[in-house]
């Protein structure tokens, strides 16, 4: 079973220079070498998981997925 921190990244020169030219995807700030990432699903058009700040993501425990912040809210019932 994954933990909530095996699919936590931290920032380093690979992920920024393969994932810094768009950005978060979640907030549009760049990333900066050592802050906390993870792949999240979201509401984009391609339904894939993307790289974004920790800080913007929703882990669900039932589902044992990172969420983005937005996207998660409105999955919740009611």
């Amino acid at each position: 079973m994954e933990s909530k921190t095996e699919n936590k990244y931290i920032v380093d020169l690979n992920i920024l220079n393969t994932h810094n030219e768009k950005g978060c995807e979640a907030c549009n700030r760049k990333f900066n070498l050592g802050d906390s990432v993870v792949f999240a699903c979201g509401a984009w058009t391609d339904d894939c998981a993307r790289l974004i700040h920790e800080s913007e993501a929703v882990f669900d425990e039932n589902t044992r997925t990172w969420y983005e912040r937005r996207y998660y809210r409105n999955l919740a019932p009611g």
